[in-house]
């Protein structure tokens, strides 16, 4: 699918842990329904075999919404499943790598902390960058937060969509007005939602305002 920035304006990475129950298709679809303009699929834990059929099911998913969908760090399963891309961290698989291994059409996300980074997955190739944590998040208790003025300074200096990620919820978001991004990256505040349509669209509409 071809990448434009406009694309990362409500961005869900999943997290299965809050389900309660509910298959993650489910749950993607409902996130779909509400609004979301991206997603990627993140599973730190899950055997090889069980990933890539999970990958495939969800993305039969997207597709029926015609939206992108890539894989969190691992290419070999982006590769086989045949995903829009990967994202990919400061210990993954460099950018400019996952670009020889995926080709010239494949999304390729990188996450990044400072301008130094950031410098680092544009000069590689990457398409947008993923910048946080924003806010202290659940997700990665390790994570330390970045500064509105380094966001700020990432979306300026890089020439490279921006979306932020970290502890982002419809409390906070408006935060992070003023500082360049294109779209904000969720994971609790939609699937440890109660009604994740819902949560979505309103995250959609908030976004908008960005």
């Amino acid at each position: 699918m071809p990448f434009h920035p406009d694309q990362l304006l409500l961005y869900a990475v999943t997290d299965r842990s809050w389900l309660e129950g509910k298959s993650l298709a489910t749950a993607v679809e409902e996130a779909l329904k509400g609004g979301v303009t991206f997603l990627q699929l993140r599973e730190k834990d899950l055997p090889k075999e069980e990933f890539l059929k999970l990958a495939l099911e969800i993305k039969g998913v997207c597709k029926r919404y015609n939206v992108p969908f890539v894989i969190n760090d691992d290419v070999d399963i982006a590769l086989k499943s045949g995903a829009d891309g990967v994202h990919v961290g400061q210990d993954d698989m460099a950018a400019l790598k996952a670009r020889e291994i995926l080709g010239k059409d494949a999304i390729i996300g990188v996450s990044v902390h400072n301008l130094k980074e950031a410098e680092k997955a544009f000069s590689d190739g990457a398409d947008y960058l993923g910048v946080g944590a924003v806010f202290s998040t659940s997700t990665k208790k390790d994570a330390e937060n970045v500064p509105f003025d380094t966001l700020k300074e990432i979306c300026q200096k890089t020439g490279l969509p921006v979306v932020a990620i970290g502890g982002i919820n419809s409390g906070n978001i408006e935060k992070l007005k003023g500082s360049g991004i294109k779209g904000v990256a969720v994971v609790s505040a939609i699937f440890a939602s109660k009604d994740i349509e819902g949560a979505s669209s309103q995250l959609l509409g908030l976004a908008k305002e960005l």
